[in-house]
């Protein structure tokens, strides 16, 4: 009896450390990323294949256009170099060369790594105007861009840490 407890406990610990995983964007995988990647070809998925692929916030975020709450994001503070890319199709996305404090919670660039990889269009939505950005590869939203940034582009790409995935610099 003691020794089905004690498995039943090891079972639900590891199950709330997996849950916790997902919550918190880390999947079990260790994605391949390389800036080497440049196709722009496009990736289609049903909505299934994509909850399979990602985590429910990740899902949330860029197949459903959500936005994550300020400050209680993975990457707004961070200050490592390194390279974000999609979360959803690994497509590298931003350097840390470009990434500023923008004091508004969420990870700001003033500039992709290569423009192409970036698409915008007009999102009229919660009574504003403002331009949404999605992924060139996979459509995956990844946030909006603001023409309140520093020089020299003046521009501010404000963008939800969970369709982001950070590789720290070697």
């Amino acid at each position: 009896m003691k020794k089905n407890i004690f498995q039943y406990s090891i079972l639900i610990g590891i199950m709330l450390i997996l849950s916790s995983m997902r919550i918190l964007n880390v999947k079990n995988e260790d994605p391949k990323l390389s800036l080497d990647d440049k196709s722009l070809v496009k990736i289609i998925k049903t909505e299934s294949e994509w909850k399979k692929l990602l985590s429910p916030n990740q899902f949330y975020i860029l197949r459903k256009k959500g936005t994550e709450a300020p400050f209680q994001n993975a990457y707004y503070n961070n200050h490592e170099k390194g390279n974000y890319f999609c979360a959803g199709c690994h497509l590298p996305l931003f350097s840390s060369k470009t990434k500023f404090e923008s004091g508004t919670g969420w990870p700001s660039f003033y500039a992709p790594l290569d423009k192409k990889n970036v698409s915008e269009s007009v999102d009229n939505s919660h009574g504003m105007v403002r331009g949404e950005i999605t992924c060139t590869r996979c459509g995956g939203h990844l946030g909006h861009v603001f023409n309140d940034g520093p020089n020299p582009t003046g521009l501010r790409y404000c963008m939800n840490s969970a369709a982001l995935i950070f590789q720290k610099n070697k």
